[in-house]
């Protein structure tokens, strides 16, 4: 009989375990919660500096390369564009249209924008949700 002494403060001592537990991992998920939603806020305020400033957000941004003025020549506007960057800049959901916000992609035609897109369809980073609609991911 001593052993059901012995797994009774056991079966207690576990319990008030869990119990400490649980309410430490509440406190956990947050104060998670509480540091991304400051995160959140430090990225928007970041991106209006950047914009104010006329600059781009640190990390990110559209790579170009940098003009040469061998005269002549016509085309169309700028350097190379990163595409990698410019995903990341999109929300987790966007449009067509999103893609044109981004800096420097104001006047690209929209078939420079859809080739871009189906690049990353077909490289998986992206799902196409509905009818211009798409999704990271």
């Amino acid at each position: 009989m001593p052993r059901k002494k012995g797994s009774g403060s056991t079966a207690v001592a576990i319990r008030h375990f869990r119990r400490e537990a649980g309410s430490v991992l509440a406190k956990l998920r947050k104060d998670i919660r509480s540091l991304e939603s400051e995160l959140a806020r430090l990225k928007r305020d970041e991106e209006a500096f950047s914009r104010l400033a006329g600059g781009k957000a640190a990390g990110a941004g559209v790579a170009r390369a940098p003009r040469q003025s061998t005269g002549g020549g016509g085309g169309g506007g700028g350097g190379r564009i990163n595409w990698r960057n410019v995903l990341e800049q999109l929300p987790k959901q966007f449009k067509a249209s999103n893609v044109r916000q981004v800096r420097g992609l104001k006047d690209k035609r929209p078939s420079e924008i859809f080739a871009a897109i189906t690049r990353w369809i077909e490289a998986g980073l992206v799902k196409r949700k509905t009818r211009g609609l798409y999704e990271k991911g």
